[in-house]
């Protein structure tokens, strides 16, 4: 049996998680949950999966849920020690971080520090500090199953092919395909754009996500972290990573191999497959959530608007940079999708605080992690100075 702590249990990816562990309880036991706020799920989760360790990153709210749950046998620990604390948990062999943003990082490291697996679905991580991360992995011996279902497909496609996959695998002689399905505004030109809403942002037409990445799904900003997650994970070039809008989200995405063989992984677009695969691997587990059937189907792909969805090409620009420009970009534009979603900042202006601030910022090498934090905390002040001086 295979036991795992679960970071970010009450989100989606957190929630589809324990739906995956639901279905295979006899090959999941889960040691540890941790939420952010919502207190009521999170004590839900405790008394069905009776984790041995909760955490809540507020400590009133910790506190009560120590009253609430205080007839079973589980440990309730506050912010982000009791996270890092869930995360190097004694008896955990894998530990899923599902939750968002750069918080992941420090949970991330520490769980490798003591030669953790991890079944990874924290993007921001890896954009923030890719190299700290799968170096750290590989000298530690260990795995990071990638949980988005672009880079799963990846890591199948390898596997396919007996290709090493994998943080620290050598990429060569090969090129990924990310798939992008363009989201809620695939076809519009730029001058459209200017009237976007959060309520129209929300409405992704395949995914059911949590508002920040379905937000940078919108921009296209998620597709722009997934290419440096990419780059860490596989070992590839930027030159080997290519980026094809494929609308119907059933292409997950692609290899291209050196004989111009391309492999592909297809399913329907449902989280719980990349999940279940991560927490299976190297097995494939006989639970079927959602089954795919080709008959009928249309699969089309179309290259990328690079002027109206311009955070793709940031991003490209950030990694291949590199230092300590993508934190940058990824903090920037965590406080201004949250400045978006409250109707602070105007759709468009997602992009062009992001960009001000990886203009403004002077990259240095991002290998430890105080000097990944600093620039982290430099862009989040940043980007929060000039959204103020808007009012």
């Amino acid at each position: 049996m295979k036991t795992i702590s679960v970071l970010g249990s009450t989100g989606s990816i957190g929630t589809q998680t324990l739906e995956v562990v639901r279905a295979m309880k006899e090959e999941i036991q889960i040691y540890a949950l941790t939420a952010n706020t919502q207190l009521s799920l999170l004590e839900k989760q405790i008394r069905e999966f009776k984790p041995k360790l909760a955490v809540l990153m507020d400590e009133n709210a910790a506190k009560e849920l120590r009253a609430r749950v205080r007839d079973l046998p589980v440990q309730v620990l506050a912010g982000m020690e009791g996270m890092i604390a869930a995360a190097v948990y004694e008896s955990v062999d894998m530990v899923v971080t599902a939750v968002s943003g750069s918080i992941g990082l420090r949970p991330t490291l520490a769980a490798l520090e003591v030669g953790k697996n991890i079944a990874l679905a924290n993007k921001e991580t890896l954009v923030a500090a890719g190299e700290l991360v799968t170096n750290l992995a590989v000298q530690k011996g260990c795995s990071i199953i990638p949980v988005d279902s672009e880079h799963s497909a990846i890591f199948q496609c390898l596997e396919a092919n007996s290709a090493k996959a994998g943080a620290g695998s050598r990429g060569s002689g090969f090129k990924i395909i990310l798939t992008a399905s363009g989201g809620p505004f695939l076809g519009w030109k730029k001058e459209q754009l200017a009237s976007v809403t959060p309520a129209m942002a929300l409405k992704h037409p395949n995914w059911t996500m949590g508002a920040k990445i379905t937000i940078d799904s919108a921009t296209m900003m998620n597709k722009g972290l997934e290419v440096i997650e990419a780059h860490f994970l596989f070992q590839v070039d930027y030159d080997q990573i290519e980026v094809l809008i494929h609308p119907q989200s059933i292409v997950h995405s692609m290899v291209e191999f050196c004989d111009g063989s391309i492999i592909a992984q297809l399913g329907m677009p449902d989280m719980r497959l990349p999940i279940q695969y991560a927490l299976s691997y190297p097995e494939r587990w006989n639970v079927c959530f959602n089954k795919l059937s080709l008959a009928g189907k249309t699969i089309n792909f179309e290259q990328p608007d690079w002027e109206a969805f311009p955070a793709l090409k940031l991003a490209y620009q950030c990694g291949k940079r590199g230092g300590t420009l993508p934190a940058v970009m990824n903090a920037a534009n965590e406080i201004c999708v949250h400045a978006f979603l409250h109707s602070r900042i105007k759709y468009h202006e997602i992009f062009e605080i992001t960009e001000r601030a990886c203009r403004d910022h002077k990259p240095v090498k991002a290998d430890n992690l105080q000097t990944v934090l600093e620039a982290d905390a430099w862009a989040r002040e940043y980007a929060q100075r000039i959204i103020s001086g808007k009012k």
